[in-house]
Parts: structure tokens; sequence; C-alpha cells
């Protein structure tokens, strides 16, 4: 097997294979072109002298015609060198019957001119026989080296593509081995012609071997030229690939703005080129939940894409737009002497995502922006604090804006200490849980206690419940900061049993986030079982914002009403609670909010909202116990309406528990 056939079987692929081929023969179209134009001169010049001998010895006019039929095919080859092979290949159509195929028509079609004109050139030097008689002149020996010295020299030249030389090189040795054997016949001129054929046997050989060499090494020069092709194809992909990862890693695919990590990395350049001020905008939807819980998420989706491009269409040039994520988008700009200023700027914002969407129907979001406006270079904590101001929009109200001031930098401040301290504090046991009495409705009698988180930072004094659960859940202490206040409230109720107070209630409050994100049912049990409580000495409220979400708060909430702890509904009619939740939760007591409760007498519309809920808990089998009662006259109000209990400052205020353990002492000696 040839070297040629070698390369080409090692390539199972049947496209692949093809394309090289191609390749090959392209090579020893090119080659033989050059080797052709290299070999012409030589054979003119042997024609010319071929013709001058045979002019000496009398064959003049035979010469003649013998030199214009090699000139005009010499001719005829070079003209093949010379003329760009796509016009030769249009230009002979005729000879394109047995083309492969369309890919390498062009070449095939110029090999096969070539084979053509190289054959009839041999054909003119098989002709030299007529100028010396058949080889038997005294010039015989002449013409013998010439064509032996021109056929090999074909080979020499041919080597690219074996049959041009092989086409060339049979007719005139041929022609040779004839007149030899046939004319003149003799044991030398027989021996003569038995050389002549073995030499044409070996030019044909060494033509062959010469292309099987030559298409090795154009196969090895096309494999290097397609493999370096296929690694700069590969590197370029893999650079398109890391372009379109980076991208990925830097942009939002949905709304396809900057994502907060292409955020992070652009934000610090834009501060660090400033001049002036920078102000930095931290957006959220308001309502969006509810949008995805209603339409569903693809919905959703289309809601924030829609969003984005409003926002998009209302930011300055400058600034820096990006989605962090959820329905969280922020903006950075710099503000220079002719930038919108930064309340301009939030309305127009805000009344861009006030229109109507289209798939929302009669639905509307709102949104609340957080304003920080600084010459910091820190970036996250600009974030920081526009998102603080961000909550306190969104804390007065849907579509509203705040600025970062000292207040909130006050009170950012505060969180990051207690952040910070917590975790020392629950340690130290330096928390508190004080309790404030729950009066029946003749305003004497103790009905129970209310668990109220306390502590006095070193530093910032009394923290408010709410913060400490906040700080507590930032701070990963949720459910340490629970177990300590379920362990006082059980405390508090074992010494109620021991005190022969069984009658009594001790409440404590779950925040929407513990009832989310901690099993309370199973801390409260386990506290119940380890302290051998009664389950209907402990109350549970949950105020109206944890029951909006049934799903986060009924699975637990009817595992603790099924054990028999009670259930309480607290701040009651400033949030959104149902009927039907009340009936579902096993509600055993609602506690109506102290806005409504605090000057009630005077407040005609409060006193009737009272009296309509205490109408109600008739119905549906709970107490109401009003909260914020401050005066005698809201006491006789409420005594009035029939309410079943109260809790105030004008009855006590929170106590510490061992005050509060000293108030039931006294209360049992009476």
């Amino acid at each position: 097997m040839s070297h040629q056939q070698n390369s080409q079987a090692s390539y199972t692929d049947p496209a692949h294979a093809v394309s090289l081929r191609q390749l090959i023969r392209s090579d020893q179209l090119m080659a033989l072109r050059q080797t052709v134009l290299l070999s012409m001169p030589v054979n003119m010049l042997l024609g010319v002298i071929s013709t001058f001998v045979a002019w000496r010895s009398g064959k003049v006019s035979i010469a003649l015609i013998w030199l214009a039929c090699s000139g005009l095919v010499n001719v005829l080859r070079i003209l093949a060198c010379r003329i760009p092979v796509e016009r030769l290949a249009a230009a002979l159509p005729f000879l394109a019957a047995r083309t492969v195929g369309d890919g390498d028509r062009v070449t095939e079609l110029n090999l096969r001119l070539h084979c053509t004109l190289a054959l009839m050139s041999g054909i003119v030097w098989a002709g030299v026989p007529l100028l010396c008689a058949g080889y038997t002149t005294p010039e015989t020996l002449f013409y013998l080296t010439c064509v032996c010295g021109i056929t090999a020299g074909a080979v020499t030249h041919g080597f690219a593509f074996a049959r041009i030389p092989i086409c060339f090189i049979t007719p005139p040795l041929l022609s040779i081995i004839f007149c030899l054997a046939t004319i003149e016949t003799s044991a030398t001129r027989m021996a003569l012609a038995a050389a002549v054929l073995l030499y044409l046997a070996a030019l044909i050989r060494g033509s062959k071997v010469s292309e099987g060499l030559v298409s090795h090494a154009s196969a090895l020069k096309n494999e290097a030229t397609t493999a370096k092709q296929a690694l700069e194809v590969a590197h370029q992909d893999l650079h398109r690939f890391a372009q379109k990862m980076q991208y990925q890693a830097g942009h939002d695919l949905l709304t396809g703005l900057l994502g907060r990590a292409g955020f992070m990395e652009v934000a610090p350049r834009m501060v660090a080129r400033q001049e002036h001020a920078l102000c930095m905008m931290f957006l959220d939807l308001d309502g969006f939940k509810v949008i995805n819980d209603a339409y569903g998420h693809d919905a959703g989706d289309q809601v924030l894409v829609e969003v984005a491009r409003r926002l998009q269409a209302s930011v300055p040039e400058t600034a820096t737009l990006a989605r962090l994520g959820g329905d969280e988008f922020v903006i950075l700009y710099p503000l220079a002497p002719q930038a919108e200023p930064p309340e301009q700027l939030a309305r127009r914002l805000i009344a861009a995502i006030r229109q109507p969407f289209a798939r929302l129907a009669h639905r509307h979001i709102g949104l609340s922006l957080g304003i920080t406006i600084t010459r910091s270079d820190d970036i996250n904590e600009m974030l920081v604090c526009s998102d603080a101001a961000m909550y306190e929009a969104k804390r007065r109200g849907r579509n509203q804006f705040h600025v970062f001031n000292d207040d909130l930098n006050a009170h950012l401040q505060m969180k990051r200490d207690v952040e910070r301290d917590l975790a020392d504090a629950l340690a130290r046991r330096q928390l508190e849980v004080w309790f404030q009495p729950i009066i029946q409705h003749d305003g004497r009698t103790l009905d129970g206690f209310e668990a109220l988180l306390r502590w006095r930072h070193p530093r910032h004094g009394a923290i408010a419940p709410p913060d400490l659960i906040e700080i507590a859940a930032l701070a990963g202490l949720s459910e340490e900061l629970l177990r300590f206040i379920i362990g006082e409230t059980g405390a508090m109720i074992a010494f109620l049993q021991a005190s022969g107070r069984p009658d009594l209630r001790v409440s404590m409050n779950i925040s929407p986030r513990e009832m989310e994100r901690i099993s309370v049912d199973e801390l409260v049990t386990e506290m119940l079982k380890s302290r051998q409580l009664p389950a209907r000495m402990l109350e549970i409220e949950i105020t109206e914002e944890t029951a909006l979400d049934l799903q986060a708060a009924s699975q637990s909430l009817v595992a603790l009403a099924m054990q028999g702890v009670s259930i309480a509904i607290d701040d009651f009619g400033v949030g959104y609670s149902s009927l039907g939740f009340l009936r579902q939760m096993r509600v055993s007591r609602v506690k109506i909010d102290r806005s409504f409760v605090t000057g009630l007498t005077d407040q005609t519309e409060n006193q009737a909202l009272v009296a309509a809920v205490l109408q109600l808990s008739g119905s549906f089998g709970f107490q109401v116990v009003a909260e914020g009662v401050e005066s005698e006259d809201d006491l006789r109000t409420l005594q009035a309406l029939q309410c079943h209990a109260m809790q105030g400052f004008y009855f006590s205020r929170p106590m510490p528990a061992d005050q509060a353990r000293r108030m039931v002492s006294a209360l049992a000696q009476v």
C-alpha cells in the first residue's frame, strides 16, 4: 500500500477523507504546473537538436513536420501551466464527463488536461523512429540517448503526479521497443529492447513511488494545517465561550441589565473616576409577590422585563442600572452640576412603574426607593445605607422614597452594634423577658401576662423587640433567641402553676420570620414536655402579617392548637386577617390594636369597630383583648362594650419577671 493510501486510510470519516484528497490533488496540480514549466525548455531544445540531426541526415521535411508538432504541443502545455485553473476548467467542459464531484472539479479537469497534453507530447516523441528509419541509421545512438534522457527527465520533473510522466514516457519507449524487436532483429537489438522495457517499468514504478512520497508529504502538511486551523477555531470558540460566560456572570439574563456581580465590578471603576458626589438608589417593587402568586412566575418574569425597560428609559445616560436579584434594582449616577436632582428622578421612576401593566389587568405595582448621597468610595456601605432608606420608605407605604439621613445612620449603627454584641449578650444572659399583666373585664382580676423581650444595650440603651428580632435573623441567631424567650416564658408558667394559679395564661409573640424559618411547634412542645407544663397555660401571639402567609404559619399553628396551646391574633385591625383564618387556626383570642383603643371614649368610629369585633367573638368563640388602655375613661367605655379583657399602662407597665412573681404572690394573699 502506498504512502498516500496509508495516509488516507487513517481517516475513517468519509467527509474528512474527501476533503484531504482534494487538498492533496490541489498540491499535486500546483507542483506539476511548476515542474512542467521547468521541463519545457529542455524538451524544446532537444526537439531542435533532433531536427538538426535529421536535417543533416537528409530528413528535412519529416523533421520539420515533427518539430512543428512537438512545438505546438509544448506551447499548449506552457499555456496550460500559465492560464488560471478556473478559466481552464470553464473552457474545457468536454473533459468533465467523469469528474468525481463539485468540490474537486476544477482540479480534476486541469489534471486531466495535463495528462492529455503529456500523452500528446509522448506520441510526438514516439515518432522519432521516422527520423532514423526505425532506429537503424547511424544516428540511432543519438536518438536513443535523447529519448531515454527526456523520459528520465520527465519522471524527475513529474514526481508530483505519476500519470503525467507515465503518459509522456510510455509512447516513445514502446516505439523504441517495437522498432528494436521487429526491424533488423539481432541478439543485440533484442537485448536492447528488453533493457528499454525494463527501463520503462522502472520509470513507471519510480513515478508512482515519487507520487506516493509527495502525496504523503502533502497529507502531513494539510493535516498539520487542518489541525492548526482546528486549534484556531477551538481557540476562537473558547474565547467566545469565555466572553459569553463573563457576560452571563456579570449580567442578569432575564432583563439584560447588570447583575449583582457585574454591578460590584463596574461601580468601583465608576466611583474612582468621578469628581462629584454620587447618588445611589435602592429600588424594591411593592406587591410583586402577590403578582407571582396570582398570575404565575412567567407573568412575574414578564413584569420584571417591563420594569427593567421602563427604568432604562427613565434613568440618566450617565447612570449605571443593575438588577441585584428578585425585584430589587439599584441605580448609581454622579451628581454633576447639570444632573437631575435625586428627588425629581425618584418621582419620575415611581410614576413610570405606576403605569398599568398589560398582563396584570386591574392590578398595579408600586415602587419604594431608598436614596443615599455620598462621596464615599465604599460601594457596600452605599448599598447598606440606600437599602436602609428603602425599608424606611416601604414602612411609610407604597410608592414612597426616602433619603438616608442622620436618624437612619444612627439606627443603622445601632443595628450593627447590636448584631455584633447579641451573641455574647445571649451567652451571658443579659437579655430579659418582662411581663405585662392582662386584666379581666372587671378591671381588677388578673387574667394572665404577655411576655415581652427586653435588652438594654451598653451604648444604645433599650432596644425595641422588633429590631432585636430582625437583627437576630440577620445574625443567624433567631432560633437561639426564640429558645431563650420560650425558656423564660416556660419558667413563668412553672411559677404560676406552683403558685396555684393554673387558670392564668402567659402569651408570647412569634414574628413572621420565626414562623417561616423555625419549627416553632417543635421548640414549644420540647419546652412543655421537659418542664411538664400544661399547654393551656401558654398562648402564642402572631401578628396579622404572619396570618397573611397561611402556608408558612398554618402547619405550626395547627400543631400547637391540637396540643391545647392558645392562639391569639395580635394588632388586630391594622392588617388583613380573614374570618376564615380565625376559624382555620382555632384562634382563641383577638387583641385589638392600641391605635383603636387609646382615647376610645372620644372616637365613635373606633367604638363601632370594637363593638363589631365583640359581636363576632360570640359567633366564632374567641375572646377579645383591648390593648393600649391608658385612662379610666377607656376602661369604662370598654366595660360598657362588654370587652372580655384589657391591657395597658393604666393597669401596669411591663415589669421584670421577679416583680411579676411578687405581684402574683401578693394577689394570692389578698
